[in-house]
């Protein structure tokens, strides 16, 4: 099936939000939609389009976006995780899409990777009219867990201090202080893990609009947010796909999550954080998700959706 996509934007907190849209080769009716943003610093342009263009060929409308304060779409300062701009990033971007022509309004999914997972699940939790949710690769919120790498004393308070500097630079509103979202072992980052550092370095080399920045105040947002807490409220079906070997985000807390959801299914790759990103991890998982959105969007009245081999 042919796939279009085009440049949208759409409006949140009176900021212009930049996205793609996907729209399958369909001459007539509705489609469904899928909603996508990444996680944490995370651009439309850092490995989305595959799934995008995977969801787009089994005859769904793709919306994916950037948040504000991050690649093309506007917002200063840049770099800034807000947790609450960005759950509003997600609810005007479904509102954006329950109202394009070719869209049914009655079927849209949501689909986040890392702290987006949590963000689809936190999302969900508030509208009921959200028909499917897929959160892959989930972080559902800071722990401590079994098999997790604690950083060194040093990386520690390293971090700790640029947090606070970053804290006082934002109340006397001056720019924010960046730590990197990817480094060596050892540094002062948010990605230190050999095999995610790599993945996360290659997708970069074809993503023009990410950088290897966060706004260090960030993390204090990130600590005091718990998406998994409102698993249990989601009333659609559930997907939540986890990599065993994930350090990043906490792998007992994203399956109970699944668990706690009335309609929730948990699968398991082989893996890092970023393992859905690349070779068989990447196919297998895309596919699962494929078949989970054709299950939960398609039914009889609304036609049978075009999958194409492989999909």
């Amino acid at each position: 099936m042919m796939v279009q996509r085009t440049e949208v934007t759409f409006m949140s907190g009176g900021e212009r939000c930049a996205a793609w849209l996907y729209q399958p080769g369909r001459s007539s009716g509705t489609s469904p939609c899928v909603v996508m943003a990444h996680g944490t610093t995370g651009t439309r342009d850092l490995g989305l389009a595959p799934y995008a263009e995977r969801f787009a060929a089994a005859g769904c409308a793709v919306l994916v976006f950037d948040y504000r304060h991050f690649g093309a779409s506007a917002g200063q300062p840049r770099q800034l995780v807000h947790i609450g701009h960005q759950l509003q990033d997600w609810r005007e971007a479904i509102t954006f899409a329950r109202r394009l022509p070719q869209v049914d309004p009655q079927r849209i999914a949501l689909w986040g990777t890392s702290l987006s997972a949590g963000h689809v699940v936190a999302v969900a939790a508030e509208d009921p009219t959200v028909a499917a949710v897929v959160a892959q690769l989930p972080w559902m919120g800071f722990t401590w867990h079994r098999g997790a790498a604690r950083p060194p004393l040093r990386v520690t308070a390293a971090l700790l201090t640029a947090i606070a500097a970053d804290c006082l630079r934002g109340l006397v509103g001056r720019p924010p202080r960046m730590i990197p979202m990817v480094g060596a072992p050892g540094d002062v980052a948010v990605f230190t893990g050999s095999e995610d550092s790599a993945v996360l370095r290659d997708l970069a080399a074809d993503a023009p609009q990410w950088r290897n920045a966060i706004a260090a105040r960030s993390v204090l947002s990130l600590m005091r947010y718990r998406p998994a807490a409102r698993a249990a409220r989601l009333t659609m079906p559930l997907l939540v796909c986890v990599a065993e070997n994930d350090d990043a985000a906490s792998v007992p807390m994203a399956v109970a999550a699944g668990e706690k959801a009335p309609h929730g299914e948990v699968r398991s790759y082989p893996g890092g954080h970023f393992a859905g990103y690349v070779g068989p991890v990447f196919e297998q998982m895309v596919a699962d998700e494929t078949t989970f959105l054709v299950r939960s969007l398609f039914d009889r009245r609304s036609g049978s959706p075009v999958v194409l081999s492989g999909s």
